[in-house]
């Protein structure tokens, strides 16, 4: 009798088969090598942290943790994110390292979803956390280093958004006035709901003039001369500092020879609440969310009882997949068929040929069932059957 879910995963986790689970490695590993390339070292932290350091100190919703208790009644979670944990490392355990850290990662992390969502609950994001550094050469630093990332991927088209949330909320609060109608105004923009930003922006008690600038900075975003435009709409100088420091990110960014990848979004909000400042997002090919994530954080280790600024990204690995298309087949591995009488000789020969590089699969002839159906996946098979005891191909 079936028992009852015994092909059925939990909610929002997903297998992954051979194909992808190929180019998920291979993507990985390119991206891998071009981070070392820049200096940074990888780190791996426990899948399972504490609610009271990591789950608090993370910007997922509390209703996404995953939440377990261990043998002492401790609350844990299985980690939401990347950056809370390696912030905690570094504060308990790096202080006395070089300043500026730069480190990377390559993990899973596990947020629960709405049955009605059908977004994964488990995925791996590959990132870098720069600690110690506020400079705006920190910010191009991390913009510049994904695109080469991404390019070393073989992702050949991609747009990187950059926003500023500091601007935002400078601009906002100048004409609202409080942090309760700005969180309004942030949720129309983080779902993208122009239409309905301008419609809420019409039914506040503002001045025409002030509706009419909360409704022009929708428009800043994506155009030549945004960072122009956005000057202005800027009055007694509120968010002006945050739209040089833009500039200054434009002109490095050039620098880098990375400019044809970015574009600047004034409007960009993130679901992440510990930006302080330059933020981004990257979108590629036909996947309707961004592939990859970041921004300046100059507040999240203080949690952690340091005081340090930071900036870093995340690439989900699964969106990248997706993003760089169809996945190719890998090379079929040779296959080696023997008889028992001949399993020595056929050991062998595929040691001799591992070494070379090649990828061979050995087989007890006996017990195929199909020989024509089963070396049909083989890129070459070799006989090693019957008597000869030569070592040669039969």
């Amino acid at each position: 009798m079936t028992k009852p879910f015994m092909f059925e995963k939990p909610l929002g986790m997903r297998d992954t088969l051979p194909v992808l689970y190929e180019t998920k490695v291979s993507a990985r590993n390119k991206m891998s090598d071009e981070i070392k390339k820049w200096g940074y070292q990888f780190i791996e932290t426990p899948a399972l942290e504490y609610y009271e350091t990591i789950g608090e100190a993370s910007a997922i919703l509390d209703q996404q943790l995953f939440k377990l208790l261990d043998s002492e009644g401790h609350t844990l979670v299985l980690r939401p994110d990347m950056t809370a944990p390696i912030a905690r490392v570094a504060a308990s355990k790096l202080l006395k390292q070089q300043i500026p850290l730069r480190l990377a990662y390559s993990a899973n992390v596990y947020r629960a979803q709405q049955r009605e969502g059908g977004r994964p609950a488990e995925f791996e994001q590959i990132g870098i956390e720069c600690i110690g550094n506020k400079s705006i050469s920190a910010d191009a630093e991390m913009i510049a280093l994904l695109a080469d990332v991404l390019k070393a991927a073989g992702l050949k088209q991609f747009k990187i958004s950059i926003g500023h949330i500091g601007f935002l909320q400078e601009f906002f609060l100048s004409i609202l006035g409080t942090e309760k109608r700005a969180s309004i105004l942030r949720k129309f923009l983080y779902e993208k709901n122009y239409v309905g930003f301008r419609e809420h922006v019409k039914s506040l008690p503002l001045s025409s003039i002030d509706k009419q600038r909360l409704i022009a900075f929708t428009s800043l975003r994506g155009s030549e001369g945004t960072l122009d435009k956005a000057l202005e709409l800027v009055e007694n100088n509120k968010g002006q500092d945050s739209l040089s420091e833009l500039k200054e990110l434009s002109e490095q960014l050039q620098q880098f020879g990375v400019g044809q990848y970015v574009s600047f979004d004034l409007t960009l909000v993130s679901h992440m609440s510990y930006y302080t400042g330059t933020l981004f997002e990257v979108y590629a090919g036909q996947v309707g969310s961004p592939i990859g994530n970041g921004g300046r954080y100059d507040n999240l280790l203080e949690k952690f009882g340091w005081d340090a600024s930071a900036t870093g990204f995340a690439i989900r690995v699964d969106r990248l997949a997706e993003a760089l298309g169809e996945p190719k087949q890998p090379v079929a591995p040779e296959c080696i068929l023997f008889s028992p009488e001949r399993r020595l000789e056929a050991i062998e020969n595929a040691r001799i040929k591992r070494s070379e590089g090649k990828r061979v699969t050995i087989q007890d002839i006996t017990v195929v069932q199909n020989v024509d159906a089963f070396t049909r996946t083989f890129s070459e098979v070799h006989l090693f059957v019957g008597n000869g005891g030569s070592g040669k191909d039969e």
